[in-house]
């Protein structure tokens, strides 16, 4: 969140630290009065199961072995994923399957769908999880939790995880820049605005070695700085992405930083993206707690202790999901209580330190290996769990309307218009809006 300028950024840090140590104790309390429920409805005698999930991206479950230990705790299940690379083309096939039929047991849901998944037209096809085994609404970060209920009160998926943000970056490049390298004296250059970000970016480029940049792209800047505040694309119901001032902010800095080429230029999670990695081409990456896989996949062994990780500018939540159970499944109560425990504190734990997707469950905050945590590839003794708890508990919920994965994206390619194409920011921004005002009449 932005954080109010009549407060100084040594007050503002010490209130996100009590914050922290607050969630923290309340997740001690969580946890004692949580655990994983083994209580199931039975099968018919010798009745063999199978229980098909639809995922995208990297969900952790078969990384962390949780397929593997579920199946082990009840033999007679079988669970068969179906992932998809990309999100866009997961939710273009789910969306066909709402009206055609052919869903799986269990469909994820990405943060910028639930809306629609929650409105009048979907929420039917999903069950209510919120009294499913084993299932505390206390457990689950508020904001989170309501993201996924409809208007009647139903729960219809639960957080997998969320997407508190960091920055991380390549502390051989700053050191070679002249920039400090240390997590805190890094976070201490931009603390409390997206604006300073961008200046350090003119700092690290008058000396960047030869052929690096500061970012990786300018579009995740712009995802950044609105992903960090209440305000966004929608306001009650309706669009008004025109007179958001976060918008416009985020749009202003990322003119700033291309203009200051300080930017590659990059579409994030494109193969040229990914490439530059393990070239070193670029200094920094806006990192919500799951970037840590990509970091470490792109990058290689060779870029092993290059890479650290400090606070950001505002905490903000970037990304983050939920699973959910489609009503006119075969086997809808066993299929609840694999998402139940799947998403439960002590799986969301195993998934975190495998993977990097932070917890939505905040009763797992307390368990080892949480909040303590420190990833051995990326920046080894910086507090990772730490940084990423002060972003999680300092998120201003945002209200997420139907369109915002949508809007999202045409707008970061809009960026990219000006960053690869050349186009002035005016045109790209009409060219922009004509995208938009197309894609949601």
């Amino acid at each position: 969140m932005a954080r109010p300028r009549a407060r100084t950024s040594a007050h503002v840090h010490t209130r996100t630290i009590a914050l922290v140590t607050t969630a923290i104790a309340t997740a001690v309390l969580l946890a004692g009065c949580s655990s994983s429920t083994g209580s199931h409805v039975p099968a018919a005698s010798g009745e063999k199961i199978r229980l098909t999930i639809g995922t995208f991206g990297t969900f952790g479950y078969k990384e962390a072995g949780l397929f593997d230990e579920y199946m082990k705790l009840h033999p007679e299940i079988t669970i068969e994923e179906h992932p998809t690379t990309q999100e866009p083309d997961y939710w273009k096939a789910l969306e066909a399957r709402l009206s055609g039929g052919g869903l799986y047991d269990v469909q994820a849901l990405e943060v910028g769908r639930i809306s629609l998944a929650t409105s009048d037209e979907h929420s039917g096809a999903f069950a209510d999880l919120s009294q499913a085994p084993g299932v505390k609404q206390r457990d689950h970060l508020p904001w989170k939790w309501d993201q996924a209920t409809t208007a009647d009160g139903r729960t219809i998926g639960l957080g997998t995880d969320v997407g508190p943000m960091a920055v991380c970056y390549r502390q051989d490049l700053f050191k070679a820049a002249g920039l400090p390298s240390d997590p805190d004296a890094v976070a201490e250059l931009w603390r409390g605005d997206w604006a300073k970000f961008v200046e350090v970016g003119k700092t690290y480029q008058a000396e960047a070695p030869q052929g690096t940049y500061f970012m990786d792209t300018a579009a995740g800047l712009y995802n950044a700085v609105v992903s960090s505040s209440p305000q966004q694309y929608y306001e009650n119901g309706t669009l008004v992405y025109g007179e958001s001032p976060s918008v416009r902010k985020g749009w202003d800095l990322a003119v700033r930083a291309i203009r200051a080429g300080t930017s590659q230029g990059l579409k994030e999670f494109d193969p040229p993206w990914q490439k530059a990695f393990s070239r070193g081409t670029f200094a920094t990456t806006i990192c919500p707690s799951w970037q840590q896989a990509n970091i470490e996949k792109f990058s290689g062994a060779a870029n092993k202790g290059k890479w650290n990780i400090a606070q950001p500018p505002a905490a903000g939540n970037w990304g983050g999901s939920f699973l959910t159970v489609p009503s006119s499944g075969k086997h809808v109560e066993r299929a609840k209580e694999l998402v139940a425990w799947l998403t439960s504190p002590e799986q969301q734990a195993k998934v975190f330190q495998k993977v990097g997707n932070f917890p939505a469950n905040r009763a797992a905050y307390a368990l080892p290996g949480v909040v303590a945590y420190s990833n051995p590839y990326i920046g080894p003794e910086a507090r990772t769990g730490m940084i990423f708890a002060m972003a999680a508990v300092a998120i201003q919920p945002a209200e997420i309307g139907p369109r915002a994965g949508e809007l999202n994206n045409t707008i970061g390619d809009g960026i990219l218009l000006m960053e690869r194409d050349g186009k002035a920011p005016g045109e790209a921004w009409k060219t922009t809006v004509r995208r938009i005002d197309g894609s949601t009449q």
